[in-house]
């Protein structure tokens, strides 16, 4: 590699860490605050999806960590306006992908058919609902292990990690 193009990556990495905004690392639904995105039958069917990405099992859910609430956020103030079209355009052909398939919104169907719906997608769909399967999910995971109560009770987050103790007897 390049010694120009190394130092226009590390410019480029610096610059990305420098511009993203301090609230997405261990935020919770509080720290987020308004400034929606989608409306109201949007949100619903954004939630069901991250729902359906990370369930709820011994854990909670991301749907009920409010992911749906972080993505959106993250795409209003951090994306530019293709990728909030984006957003939107492929919440709505979810939906009327699914009442056209089964006859009930997204939002309304089992589990199963739910997977069913986002597994097509992945596997038939064209590359706007592709697009928009990858940005959701990406947003998901990070909006899931940055939040607080996944970096708290989960990955027992540190401030510093690697204690350093001192006093520790050595066995021989």
């Amino acid at each position: 590699m390049e010694r120009r193009v190394a130092l226009k990556n590390m410019a480029a990495a610096m610059g990305a860490m420098a511009v993203l905004p301090a609230w997405a690392s261990g935020w919770n639904q509080q720290s987020i605050g308004a400034g929606k995105l989608l409306v109201a039958d949007q949100s619903l069917v954004l939630n069901a999806v991250v729902e359906s990405i990370i369930p709820k099992t011994d854990t909670p859910g991301a749907g009920e960590l409010g992911v749906a609430n972080f993505v959106q956020k993250m795409v209003k103030d951090c994306y530019d306006k293709k990728s909030q079209a984006t957003l939107s355009d492929g919440i709505d052909a979810l939906n009327a992908k699914s009442v056209k398939t089964i006859g009930q919104g997204f939002a309304e169907v089992s589990k199963e058919q739910k997977l069913k719906l986002l597994q097509d997608i992945e596997k038939n769909g064209d590359a706007e609902q592709k697009a928009f399967l990858s940005l959701v999910k990406n947003l998901t995971i990070q909006g899931y292990m940055n939040s607080e109560y996944v970096m708290t009770n989960i990955t027992h987050y540190e401030m510093v990690p690697a204690r350093y103790h001192g006093c520790v007897p050595v066995k021989k």
